[in-house]
């Protein structure tokens, strides 16, 4: 089990003039970190000086804040109220000297359990590296260590309450130069991509220009929908900014051409609503680059996101047009076959981004293709195709074209590079002299997938008293079909176990911890229309005697595809459609 760190001076890092300016004889440290004016028992009670806001049970209060560990956040609160309640008033403090002022470079040495964790908030900087060891969402909390604290909380609405403020000013060391948030927000005027909106932090980046970053698995793990800051962000080109006043939708290929205006779309068909899996083609890359060097951004195991999205139906506005069965009837064998999408991002000489989709696909009644204009409940991020993009639910991620500025309805597949000499699968063989694009289909549907998201390869696990760990992931697969188990071994796949599915937000565990009804879990999808993922989750005993162990996963679907044990068989000279058996490696350590 962890050990609580030994409490750090504020001054810890400073440089000797720092030191000096952060340590005025007229402000004692606080007395948790057992110097200047108290200090904790020995046995670990509270503090002597009677400040019932410096109790330990403070700790997990504030660390449930910081990686919204609701159950965590509602012990420490409901205690520090009980306690406050029954304590007398507080005398008012002396004013206190200003403190230190930090540049964001200095903050940023502070990222680590070695060298502090720091975080800033709203110009203040804080030092928060006594509690991480005991928080049980630590690694949750060191992805904001050296950097702002404000997206992270903004995932949690639990945050926006006025005594969190109280809680973490505690824990304030200085003031952040107030110059690096502006130099920060300078973009050159010229650069193509100055429009671009700000990211999360969280996201690991995988190239910044066109901007495409993953969450990291701790985070994509924790909820069932995922929350859009942190959806995987996949841009071909800047994004670009469109005024939805003057927004329209040209639908074409039609007996009547269509030109749609964002209202148009809200008030003149029915809004449907549909919860949907994305998933990259490239996702779990990196796998396949281990194997051979491939061409494409290296993906981990996140390039995938669950969300709720909102809009038109894209059949309605296909027969408010004219296309109905009598059209489709009258265009005959050779008519029209495909859907094609073109967005309104373009490179410097023009060129849009575009895909296609089968017709059937877009005129299924079980199709469930949108226009969507909202994403889990609110107005399209601007990363994810503001103000209208296609979401194709069951199709990579490819053809889910954003910021939709043309539909075209023709018996050709779409012209785009990206449809025709691009996210295609070929055998192990064939390499970039032999390739040849027109030989292969343009994926659409992907094949069942899995992952774990945590433990993270490379963790060092405690071996509890029951001798047993908890592995968690994702499973999802392609064209609506359900997963129906998922398989987990943790002695590299001589046996299994089989994991528990999670079908929706409304069937984990935790919800009765924190004072809340636990919803019934949702009807299961009708056949063929499974387009979300399922998350999972399994508690098994780790191998007796063993400290290094390969945990691995494997999901099985309503058609009884499986996932290949191993990726050198599907090696593919683009990386993509990257499924064999998920593996990660840990270290055991005894108790």
């Amino acid at each position: 089990m962890l050990l609580l760190r030994r409490c750090r001076r504020l001054t810890a890092g400073l440089s000797p003039a720092q030191a000096q300016r952060a340590r005025p004889a007229a402000s004692p440290a606080p007395s948790w970190c057992g110097v200047g004016g108290g200090s904790r028992s020995s046995s670990g009670g509270g503090g002597e000086d009677g400040q019932t806001s410096q109790d330990p049970r403070w700790r997990p209060a504030l660390a449930g804040l910081l990686a919204g560990t609701g159950a965590v956040l509602a012990y420490g609160l409901h205690h520090h109220k009980a306690e406050r309640s029954a304590s007398p008033m507080e005398p008012a403090s002396p004013m206190e000297p200003a403190l230190p002022v930090f540049s964001q470079a200095e903050v940023s040495k502070h990222g680590s359990l070695e060298a502090g964790v720091w975080v800033t908030f709203r110009g203040g900087v804080y030092d928060i590296t006594d509690f991480v060891a005991m928080h049980p969402g630590g690694d949750k909390i060191l992805l904001a260590a050296g950097g702002a604290l404000e997206p992270f909380w903004a995932l949690y609405a639990v945050h926006s309450q006025d005594h969190v403020l109280d809680i973490l000013s505690e824990y304030k060391v200085g003031e952040l130069d107030p110059e690096d948030q502006a130099r920060q927000r300078a973009v050159e005027p010229s650069d193509p991509y100055s429009g671009d909106p700000q990211r999360h932090p969280a996201l690991r980046v995988n190239s910044a220009k066109p901007f495409n970053a993953e969450p990291p698995p701790a985070l994509l793990g924790d909820s069932y929908i995922t929350p859009s800051a942190i959806f995987f962000k996949r841009n071909h080109l800047p994004v670009p900014r469109v005024d939805p006043a003057s927004y329209r939708l040209r639908v074409e290929g039609l007996p009547r051409p269509l030109s749609l205006s964002l209202a148009d779309l809200k008030s003149r068909f029915p809004k449907h609503t549909v919860t949907a899996t994305l998933q990259c083609a490239g996702n779990r890359r990196s796998e396949m680059n281990a194997v051979k060097q491939v061409k494409g951004l290296n993906w981990g195991i996140a390039a995938i996101s669950n969300a709720t999205w909102s809009g038109a139906l894209l059949r309605d506005v296909l027969r408010e047009g004219g296309w109905g069965p009598e059209a489709a009837a009258a265009a005959g064998g050779g008519g029209a076959r495909h859907v094609q999408f073109e967005g309104l991002d373009a490179d410097a000489s023009g060129t849009t981004y575009g895909a296609s989709i089968p017709l059937n696909k877009a005129l299924s009644e079980e199709g469930d293709v949108l226009l969507a204009y909202q994403m889990n409940g609110e107005d399209l991020p601007a990363d994810h195709g503001y103000p209208l993009r296609v979401v194709v639910p069951g199709t990579v991620g490819a053809r889910n074209v954003k910021w939709l500025g043309t539909v075209t309805v023709s018996r050709e597949e779409s012209a785009s590079h990206w449809q025709q000499n691009d996210y295609k699968g070929f055998s192990p063989g064939t390499d970039w002299d032999t390739v040849d694009f027109r030989s292969a289909p343009a994926i659409q549907e992907l094949p069942v997938q899995s992952a774990i998201t945590q433990p993270a390869d490379g963790a060092v696990l405690e071996r509890d008293a029951d001798g047993g760990v908890t592995v968690r992931g994702y499973a999802w697969s392609g064209g609506g079909r359900a997963v129906v188990r998922v398989d987990v071994s943790l002695d590299g796949g001589k046996t299994w176990q089989v994991a528990r599915l999670r079908e929706g937000e409304g069937d984990g565990e935790g919800e009765e911890e924190q004072g809340e009804a636990t919803p019934p879990p949702p009807p299961p999808p009708l056949p063929g229309r499974a387009w979300a993922w399922k998350l999972w989750e399994v508690v098994a005993p780790l191998p007796p005697g063993e400290q290094q162990v390969e945990i691995v996963c494997k999901a099985v679907d309503d058609s009884y595809n499986m996932q290949p044990d191993s990726v050198a068989p599907i090696w593919n000279l683009r990386g993509v459609l990257s499924n064999a058996w998920h593996r990660v490696r840990v270290t055991v350590r005894e108790d």
